[in-house]
């Protein structure tokens, strides 16, 4: 029998239609943006930002597809996402900005549409030059905004209890895990990005999800709380919720600006750790992933880790992911505090 292929849980991405951003001086004025063998450098694009930014559901899958996701907000279902290019625009005072570039194809190979994944916040009703056109890196570049990343300075609990920051680890340190004890690391990744856009970390403040100290992490990053009662009406106590999905502006919000350094763990498993006291999931390998792991990297372990791919995708969590509506509630981070400290909750007798 053959197996079927792995498929990983389903990230939003945040993208524009490609008629958000025209030429209006060039050789393809007039046209919206395209892939790149139909662009022209030094063209000049006018970004309208309408229609306006919306998320697109995008799923993985072991044999190397990408496709938009069921009950994507954006795109159709199903349809073939291919990744073209990593675009640089110079927008008037000199600032570069990169945009990625997907291209969904229909099951006869014609492209349907042409989405621009910006990599920093796009000035509404700027112009944007088109001055490079780079194939190579757009794998990398797309990896590392998927890439859940802890930031210098989170103290990660280690076999033995003790703590220790995310930066002072090595691999082949032990570090404790939830569902298979001590585990040891087998590659630590780390990269350093501007803090804005899909690149802007989010701070949980101490104590709100019952951390030591600020837990700071990537927006994608997913939290595992377990609900002494549950709270959101799951049906299930254990909740994977991703850290955007939480931020009220207050306790947990986006913090903007400067630099931030990110860092990986990756482990032979998809694993939950202990950051801050919180239980936080690891690099989840997938075909997306595995290019921001660096080319220099030991063919021995190298290899170890594509023949882990199937086990992370398996190990996914998959089915403890809570949905953004089910968040979406105002009182929905509360809920989840008060059920994981188990506090009653409202309107129910104890």
């Amino acid at each position: 029998m053959t197996p079927h292929p792995v498929q990983t849980p389903a990230t939003a991405i945040p993208v524009f239609l490609s008629s958000a951003l025209e030429v209006v001086h060039g050789v393809n004025e007039g046209d919206a943006l395209s892939f790149a063998d139909d662009l022209v450098p030094d063209d000049i694009y006018w970004f309208s930002g309408e229609p306006p930014q919306s998320r697109m559901m995008v799923e993985m899958h072991g044999t190397g597809d990408m496709r938009v996701a069921e009950g994507s907000p954006t795109g159709t279902p199903g349809m073939a996402l291919h990744l073209d290019s990593c675009l640089i625009f110079m927008s008037p005072d000199g600032a570069t900005t990169e945009i990625l570039v997907l291209v969904a194809v229909d099951q006869a190979g014609d492209v349907e549409e042409v989405y621009a994944l910006p990599l920093a916040p796009l000035q509404m009703r700027h112009d944007y030059r088109l001055v490079g056109i780079d194939r190579k890196s757009a794998p990398r570049k797309f990896a590392e905004v998927g890439c859940v990343s802890f930031t210098r300075g989170t103290m990660i609990t280690m076999a033995s209890g003790a703590q220790k920051p995310i930066e002072a680890l090595v691999p082949g340190e032990r570090v404790l895990t939830r569902d298979n004890g001590p585990q040891e690391v087998r590659w630590i990744g780390q990269m350093t990005h501007r803090a804005v856009g899909e690149f802007a970390p989010i701070v949980i403040r101490a104590g709100v999800l019952s951390n030591t100290n600020d837990l700071v992490v990537s927006p994608e990053h997913r939290l595992f709380i377990y609900q002494r009662q549950d709270a959101l009406g799951l049906g299930r106590k254990e909740v994977l919720v991703r850290a955007r999905h939480l931020v009220n502006g207050e306790t947990i919000y986006r913090q903007h600006g400067g630099f931030v350094d990110y860092f990986q763990l990756l482990f032979d498993r998809h694993e939950i750790i202990y950051a801050e006291g919180i239980a936080a999931e690891t690099l989840l390998l997938d075909t997306r992933t595995m290019a921001a792991l660096p080319p220099e990297i030991d063919a021995e372990l190298g290899q170890a880790l594509a023949r882990a791919l199937p086990q992370h995708g398996a190990q996914s969590g998959q089915r403890f992911e809570a949905a953004p509506k089910v968040l979406a509630r105002p009182d929905a981070l509360e809920l989840l505090r008060d059920a994981a400290r188990g506090l009653p909750l409202p309107g129910r007798r104890h």
